[in-house]
């Protein structure tokens, strides 16, 4: 005789209140608590062990809704499943999938707070984020990261890739890391779609076919004593800045705890390095003479060149100097390429030498066993340069000026 289902009333299950637990049949139970609460549960027997699935309360599953699960779970065991294995089943892969749908964006941000503290260089950490902010997430940003295919990647690249070449390859380069650390975290599965080789090559065209390589202008060797002549008629930090950054090729941004005056050497902290080494810079008599200057006016924040606020100097104030001398048409950086230039063209002082000059890292088998940093020989290069300045200036007075410009 087949067991009866369907047992309980709609009347009856919303009028009882005593403490007890009522059977619809078929395993649905109806469980009513002390307090009056009522659950749904359905009950079976599997492998020998009777075991209990929640259904949910009366005030959300009605008798009816519960009648419908409990045949489910009865459909379940019919196929040899355990319906409470299935549920924590669904549950987990609910759970994977609402990880799995974080936003690009998301995953780019979590990927910055994850890496940034090995990128020793704050414009580096902030360039990172303004190329997403400006290029990406406007685009991509929103949608899951599971979901950026090769269409998502182009449609951020291909409006820049002919225009912004170089910023659009490090944004490529960027977006592949990212999306490579969603892979390992289980956001997102299959190829990287940002990867170049075998992939977006076969899409966009090659940097060197779009990408015209622009040098920094640089003032030609033959101009330097001329234009020292002139830069040392001009007064204000910008100035002098600017002398001393081409006297050591180094930046404005020198600490004075960074300054040797007695050992003649500005220390220059691996953090400030791109080799994330630290770097001596042998000085010069002509920058000791302007440090020397510049220590009777310090202004306390640190910096040898300070600007306001307790900050350094900012590097436009030399680009708007050249600009104020009619020098548009060179750069601050451009004073490496003249150097170089000036020490192959007319110095006998090995390559080496001249490179270490510039901070440039020794490479290959070299490198290996090249332990000493030449500071001294380093020192007779840039001593051989300022030499070469002052007999080009032959009759400029060297003065140290500072305060408010005068032209």
């Amino acid at each position: 005789m087949a067991r009866a289902i369907n047992i309980l009333s709609a009347g009856f299950v919303s009028k009882v209140k005593k403490r007890g637990t009522y059977s619809d049949g078929g395993g649905l139970i109806l469980r009513v608590a002390p307090g009056g609460s009522k659950q749904w549960q359905f009950r079976y027997r599997l492998q020998n062990r009777e075991r209990y699935l929640g259904l949910g309360g009366l005030q959300t599953v009605s008798l009816s809704q519960a009648r419908e699960a409990a045949m489910s779970a009865r459909q379940m065991l019919l196929s040899g499943l355990d319906p409470i294995e299935e549920r924590r089943k669904l549950e987990r892969e609910v759970i994977a999938e609402n990880v799995r749908a974080i936003t690009f964006e998301q995953a780019c941000k979590q990927y910055i707070a994850a890496h940034e503290a090995s990128w020793r260089n704050v414009k580096h950490r902030k360039q990172w984020r303004s190329s997403f902010e400006t290029y990406a997430w406007p685009t991509v940003g929103k949608l899951a990261v599971a979901n950026i295919d090769t269409a998502a990647v182009v449609s951020v690249l291909e409006p820049i890739w002919r225009t912004k070449t170089e910023t659009a390859s490090r944004l490529r380069g960027r977006i592949e890391s990212v999306l490579d650390w969603a892979t390992v975290q289980g956001y997102r599965e299959g190829e990287n779609p940002a990867r170049w080789r075998g992939h977006l090559e076969a899409l966009l065209p090659a940097r060197s076919k779009v990408q015209r390589v622009r040098h920094h202008s640089a003032l030609t060797y033959s101009e330097l004593g001329s234009f020292m002549a002139e830069l040392r008629e001009w007064a204000g930090f910008a100035a002098i800045a600017l002398e001393f950054t081409c006297a050591g090729q180094g930046r404005c941004w020198a600490t004075w705890d960074q300054i040797g005056l007695k050992r003649r050497v500005w220390t220059v902290p691996a953090e400030r390095m791109k080799a994330e080494r630290e770097h001596a810079v042998p000085l010069t008599d002509r920058a000791i003479e302007i440090l020397s200057k510049l220590a009777e006016v310090s202004d306390g924040s640190g910096y040898v060149f300070f600007g306001r606020q307790g900050r350094p100097l900012s590097s436009m104030a030399m680009l708007q100097l050249l600009k104020r001398m009619d020098r548009s048409d060179i750069t601050v950086h451009g004073f490496r390429s003249c150097f170089r230039d000036w020490a192959g063209d007319c110095t006998n002082h090995p390559r080496e030498v001249a490179e270490g000059c510039l901070a440039h890292t020794v490479k290959g088998v070299e490198a290996a066993y090249r332990r000493s940093d030449a500071i001294e020989k380093r020192r007779r290069l840039l001593q051989a340069r300022a030499k070469f300045i002052d007999t080009a200036d032959a009759g400029h007075e060297d003065v140290v000026q500072i305060g408010k410009a005068t032209r």
